[in-house]
This record gives structure tokens, sequence and C-alpha cells, in this order.
């Protein structure tokens, strides 16, 4: 059973010029489960079509510095700066042409421009993840006790779910230890399987795919997915969760 699943390397494809980017397909040849591309997001998601949902967590903009002496103790600060996770994202890559519905993580500084970008989606709506245990420190702001995300979609896409499902928002912890897999900015897998539960259609798409969170929450609700990262170790990382996710539905 493990062979059926065993990722294949299916080698570099240039997504533009003096780019390679590796393609990794999970599941039979014929029709992959999970398609995975090691490069440049955007770059590559405007080759791939339509899909039913973007659901992605792009760099936010945010002020990196700062936090003292409880950032001595802390380095997923420095890490974020190291893979250039502060720096925001270009928002061209939501298009209501290309997909049903968009989820977009952003920063509390995004947010004006993040819904205006969205404005071309038939309605939208904004959404919250509220942490029950968030970082004790401040910086000269609010504690970071909130991470908002937008959920747009087109005619025919709407929110699915149970009522208890469509709730703004969701109070889950943030993960710890090794529940981040050496990412700095993972969001919890029972956030994004309540995501992927308010999102139609069968095929996901996650151009900034980082560890896989977002496949990983597709697969177990029997969906296909897509996702785009560009730092290889996280892409690693990505394959064998999204493998293993894959497994235990088999």
């Amino acid at each position: 059973m493990l062979a059926a699943y065993q990722p294949t390397l299916i080698g570099f494809d240039s997504a533009q010029s003096g780019s390679e980017v590796a393609i990794a397909r999970i599941g039979s040849p014929d029709a992959p489960i999970a398609i995975l591309y090691c490069g440049d997001a955007y770059a590559i998601r405007p080759t791939l079509g339509f899909m039913d949902a973007d659901v992605m967590d792009p760099p936010y903009l945010i002020r990196a510095n700062g936090a003292g002496q409880y950032r001595k103790r802390r380095p997923m600060m420095d890490q974020l700066i190291m893979q250039g996770l502060h720096r925001g994202f270009d928002m061209d890559i939501i298009d209501p042409r290309r997909c049903g519905s968009a989820i977009v993580f952003a920063h509390n500084d995004q947010l004006a421009q993040l819904l205006a970008r969205v404005s071309g989606f038939h309605r939208h709506a904004l959404c919250v993840w509220q942490k029950n245990n968030p970082q004790p420190v401040a910086n000269k702001h609010y504690r970071p006790d909130v991470e908002f995300y937008v959920h747009a979609w087109n005619r025919g896409y709407h929110p699915q779910g149970e009522m208890s499902d469509k709730l703004r928002v969701s109070r889950i912890g943030s993960p710890r230890g090794p529940a981040r897999f050496d990412h700095p900015t993972t969001k919890p897998d029972e956030l994004m399987a309540k995501i992927i539960r308010n999102v139609a259609g069968d095929r996901i798409c996650d151009p900034f795919m980082g560890t896989g969170s977002t496949g990983v929450a597709a697969i177990r609700a029997g969906k296909r997915f897509v996702g785009i990262e560009h730092n290889p170790k996280h892409f690693e990382t990505a394959i064998a969760r999204i493998r293993a996710a894959i497994e235990e539905r088999a």
C-alpha cells in the first residue's frame, strides 16, 4: 500500500525563463491525488488553470524587529526574516477568474488592500482565527492574539458546511513544538480542516503551501490538491505530510 502512494518526482519544468520547478505527483500516475510544485508561485499559478478554491497563507507585511529579551528566547522571528516571510506579497495572485473562491490570510496592516482586491468576487467575509495561547508580547501594539483571513467567493461557490462550521471566529490554539514542522507561520490542522469544510468544490490550490497544512486538510476531506512552495526544505516536508494523509484514507 505504501508503494502505491510513493511520490513520483517527474523532473523539472520551466515556469519562466531562468527558473526550474520540481514537480511531485502523489497517487496513481493517471489520476494523482496531489500535485506539488517547488518553485515560484507567481509564475506557476497562472499556468494551472481554474481551481475550485485558492487557499493561501502568503507572506505577511510586518515589522520584524523588536520584542527584546523575549525574542532572544524564541528564534521564530529570525527564522521568518531569513526566509523572507515578512515582506508581504503581490496581491495580483488573487484572481476571481482563476478560482471559484479564495481564502487569503493577511496581517492587520494588509487588510485594506486585500479587501479592495477581493471586490472582484461576488461576495466576501472577514474571518478571524483567535488564538487561545497568544505570545506574551505586544511591541507597542496589541498582542498577536488574532489573525485575519478573507473568504471571497463567486456565484455558486458560497460557504459550505454545517451551521457549526459557519462561524466567522475560530478559537484554536497556535501550533507549538513539533506541530510547527520547523516553519515560523504554520497554521493549526484544526483551523485548516474548518476552512476546507467551508470551501466549495473538489480541487484546492495553495500557492504558498509551506509544509502542506492546506493539502493535509484537503486530502482528509476527500478533495484533490495542488500546492506550490519555493523553499525546498518545506517542500519535502509537505510531500511527506500529504503522502501520509493520503495513506490514512487508503
